[in-house]
């Protein structure tokens, strides 16, 4: 597949890397050279110089044989506008494209973005997204990812082991014997910054952070079993009143009417935006990293703190002050990958990565197959799938003992006529099953073919 990616930040690198490595025809179009020149020399991609939106770069980035564009520059116009001319001039089947701005996305203007006036297939808001991820977290006390899948019957739950996880130095395979009737699978675990795939003789040890995927029905008990019983929360201190917190205070609104939320904004007239927009949280205007404004807002009091401001430093700070001051749990937005291995043992809870969600959200768009949701895991470790079992799958017709997985592919449960089943060695997959599997990275170009139509079927 030739894809074209514009923008050649973060996301825009990510994209490209987990593109390439399952050798896609890649080309990465930027007007910052220092950009192209690392992710040249460090990515198998071609890489053009110039503005995304140009049709002459875009003719020169391939785009009159290109099957994909994605257009994830800094500026939302730039991403229109390419995706507008990669349509217009060169018909370019898929586009898709990152807007922040939520004028652009108010629903009063929903029609701007259908194929008679911007033809954008699909359109990502990594605003919205991190403040339902963070929400998802909320809602899983204890929880440091939480992910829904098939229609939200299965999770995606990770959590990090404490010395007071009951499971610890325990092998896998003794929890079946252990939870005979909780549909649970470890899919991964990462320990001291190296993400593995385990077997069933691999143990959980104290500091791992450990994900599985586990019925909805069974989260609680799932979290009871690694030691995690604690309550949702209900005092909510929110750090930042840019987008995202306005977002999660306006979700946890509509979705939680018993929850009480506090939202601190440095600026003044932000504040006040922010308290309009909002019908039962306070605003306090002030700066997240004075003490005296923390303690206004009863930090001590509240069960989780949610900084979400635009610097990563004053995110991991803030939280810091938090726990200094009571907070039982504190979550921190940080957008350098480099930080993120340093804040856990700082004492901060969990880490949100709007950069891992954006390319999560991109990434199932590009999987081709009959894949309905992609989910990228710790830093290119791998990507929990989920998908369609077809009758041509390797998958389909006999006990899962007798199938061959590729190296690096967990099945995590099956979802059948609204019933969720966790697989075992007798378990014999259908067509028509909802399956969520996981593949390390080196594996997930072989798991598309496993859910492609072949030819021979028709």
């Amino acid at each position: 597949m030739k894809v074209i990616v514009c923008g050649a930040g973060q996301v825009g690198f990510n994209i490209a890397h987990y593109l390439a490595s399952e050798n896609n025809d890649v080309t990465v179009i930027d007007q910052r050279p220092d950009l192209l020149r690392k992710i040249g020399d460090t990515l198998d991609v071609q890489v053009v110089s110039g503005f995304a939106s140009h049709p002459a770069v875009l003719e020169q980035a391939g785009a009159a044989d290109a099957n994909m564009l994605i257009a994830v520059t800094a500026a939302d116009e730039v991403n229109m506008v390419a995706c507008q001319v990669a349509h217009s001039l060169f018909k370019v089947p898929t586009k898709i494209a990152r807007i922040r701005s939520q004028s652009y996305l108010q629903p009063i203007w929903s029609n701007l973005f259908t194929r008679e006036h911007l033809p954008i297939d699909v359109i990502i808001s990594p605003e919205i997204e991190v403040a339902r991820a963070i929400t998802r977290r909320l809602q899983v006390p204890g929880a440091i990812d939480v992910i829904p899948l098939a229609n939200d019957r299965v999770r995606l739950i990770g959590v990090r082991c404490t010395s007071q996880c009951p499971l610890i130095n325990t092998p896998l395979r003794q929890l079946t014997v252990l939870f005979p009737d909780l549909a649970i699978v470890i899919i991964g675990i990462v320990r001291d910054g190296k993400a593995i795939v385990p077997d069933s003789e691999d143990q959980m040890l104290e500091g791992d952070e450990v994900y599985f995927v586990v019925d909805t029905g069974h989260v609680e008990r799932a979290m009871a079993a690694f030691g995690r019983e604690d309550q949702e929360a209900r005092r909510i201190l929110v750090l930042g009143g840019g987008n995202i917190g306005l977002f999660l205070a306006q979700q946890l609104e509509a979705a939680h009417p018993n929850t009480t939320i506090k939202v601190i904004e440095i600026d003044k007239d932000r504040a006040e935006l922010v308290a309009r927009s909002l019908t039962r949280s306070v605003v306090i205007n002030g700066d997240v990293l004075d003490g005296e404004i923390l303690k206004e807002a009863s930090v001590a009091a509240a069960e989780a703190v949610v900084a979400v401001t635009n610097d990563d430093e004053t995110n991991i700070l803030a939280s810091l002050l938090a726990k200094r001051y009571g907070c039982r749990r504190t979550m921190a937005l940080i957008n350098k990958t480099d930080y993120g291995a340093l804040v856990a043992p700082l004492g901060i809870d969990v880490v949100i990565s709007p950069r891992a969600i954006t390319v999560s959200n991109i990434l199932q768009h590009v999987r081709r197959g009959r894949i309905h949701g992609v989910h990228s895991l710790h830093e290119g470790f791998g990507e929990l799938i989920e998908a369609d079992a077809l009758e041509t799958s390797s998958l389909v017709g006999k006990p899962l003992r007798d199938v061959r997985l590729p190296a690096g592919v967990l099945l995590g449960a099956i979802v059948r006529g609204g019933r969720v089943i966790s697989p075992r060695g007798a378990t014999v997959v259908q067509a028509g099953d909802r399956v969520i599997l996981f593949a390390a990275a080196e594996a997930v170009e072989k798991v598309e073919k496993m859910f492609s139509v072949r030819l021979e079927f028709f």
